[in-house]
């Protein structure tokens, strides 16, 4: 009897690494640069510390309902277009088994072929063949609004952790540049290893997120250095 074969693709890591990539990278992007412009200022300690424990919060939150609002508006969607073809197979099964046919036929079965695996899905789970086939819909695909809020938010907490114990740790003289290696150095290792969960290429990776994230440190360094030196 022949066993199954079983693979496992880095696109299968996608759902919860997009979430989980993009939160921690903002969370150190923001917070960094924030602190940066604050530190460029010439604020006091505990400014600059009050102003990253509020990014922390704000960011996590603004994460967490930027997300939740998306992905739930994707889960209403998916549920309105569900409800719509539940109607259809009701309706008109057997225009229903002729869509089904066709999108198996355009994918390479001959008729015969097509028919039998129509047949065959819809006896078992009618809904479930065309909400997989017919709209893209599955149950590694479907949208969780509050799985991805919790994510973000607890990723983004994570990532703006980082600048923040900076803040506490390093001397007061060499805060600016350590704020900015710390984060750089973490925002490359991110991207190395999102690139690499992704299958994609490391350096790639690491360096891209790392000249964006030096271009936004930047701009929040000028911006500060000129108010801390006008007002």
């Amino acid at each position: 009897m022949a066993k199954f074969h079983l693979e496992h693709h880095k696109v299968d890591a996608i759902s919860w690494l997009r979430a989980a990539v993009l939160g921690a990278n903002d969370g150190i992007v923001s917070t960094a640069s924030l602190l940066v412009g604050v530190v460029a200022a010439n604020a006091s300690h505990e400014s600059v510390l009050l102003t990253g424990v509020a990014g922390l919060l704000a960011g996590a939150m603004s994460m967490a309902t930027g997300e939740y609002v998306s992905v739930h508006s994707q889960a209403d969607s998916e549920h309105a277009a569900l409800s719509q073809e539940r109607e259809e197979l009701a309706t008109d099964p057997e225009g229903e088994h002729r869509e089904l046919m066709g999108i198996y036929m355009r994918r390479g079965l001959n008729q015969e072929t097509a028919h039998q695996v129509a047949t065959q899905l819809m006896a078992h789970d009618a809904l479930d063949a065309h909400a997989r086939d017919e709209l893209g819909i599955s149950e590694t695909t479907a949208a969780r609004p509050v799985q991805a809020a919790i994510v973000s938010a607890l990723s983004f907490a994570v990532g703006a952790a980082l600048p923040l114990a900076v803040v506490l740790l390093a001397p007061a003289a060499t805060l600016l540049p350590a704020i900015v290696v710390a984060a750089l150095l973490s925002l490359a290792v991110l991207g190395a290893v999102a690139a690499k969960t992704g299958g994609a290429n490391l350096w790639k990776g690491a360096l891209r997120v790392s000249v964006w994230s030096s271009l936004a440190m930047g701009c929040t360094a000028a911006i500060g250095s000129f108010f801390g030196a006008t007002l």
